[in-house]
């Protein structure tokens, strides 16, 4: 699952390279730890909520509207427990993300029908297409890490996560 969505992304754009700095887009404050979403809907309200929290040109119901929106088109989740719901809007001041963690997994209509219980929103600007598709082309394939996917789930809580996600603990460790 997770393998042809870094293989479409790739042939649309070039794949984000180490540039790509994912505590330019996450903030501490948008990162949720055992969170008590049960739908989909809850899920996709709770990231919206987290992305729109701190600023950032949007409101909550704004991004939950082009979060649902996207997932209309068909499920963001890649599998293995894993989604990456997405969209962009006009009033977007930058690309944005969440991260959440779900403390029971949600039935997100993967492909291999295993419930999700890691989630990584993103929202871009709209005109933002081969930005938007750079990231996730990136995310994705952070997320085929089985070992990087392990470390989130066996994580403390928030703090630790974005560490992990943003690659403080690495940095560190260097």
């Amino acid at each position: 699952m997770i393998g042809p969505l870094v293989s479409q992304a790739r042939n649309a754009v070039d794949i984000a390279g180490p540039s790509m700095e994912l505590a330019e887009i996450l903030a501490p404050s948008r990162v949720a730890w055992n969170a008590g979403a049960r739908s989909k809907k809850a899920v996709l309200e709770a990231l919206a909520g987290l992305i729109a929290g701190d600023g950032g040109g949007a409101t909550a119901a704004e991004v939950f509207q082009a979060l649902l929106a996207r997932e209309r088109l068909g499920s963001t989740a890649l599998g293995r427990g894993i989604a990456i719901p997405h969209g962009r809007m006009e009033r977007c001041e930058g690309p944005r993300a969440a991260f959440l963690h779900a403390a029971k997994p949600v039935d997100f209509d993967a492909a291999d029908n295993e419930p999700v219980d890691l989630f990584f929103a993103l929202l871009v600007p709209a005109e933002c297409q081969d930005h938007h598709l750079r990231i996730l082309a990136h995310l994705a394939e952070m997320f085929s890490d089985r070992d990087l996917v392990a470390r989130l789930r066996a994580s403390s809580g928030p703090a630790e996560a974005y560490a992990i996600l943003t690659g403080e603990v690495a940095r560190a460790m260097t």
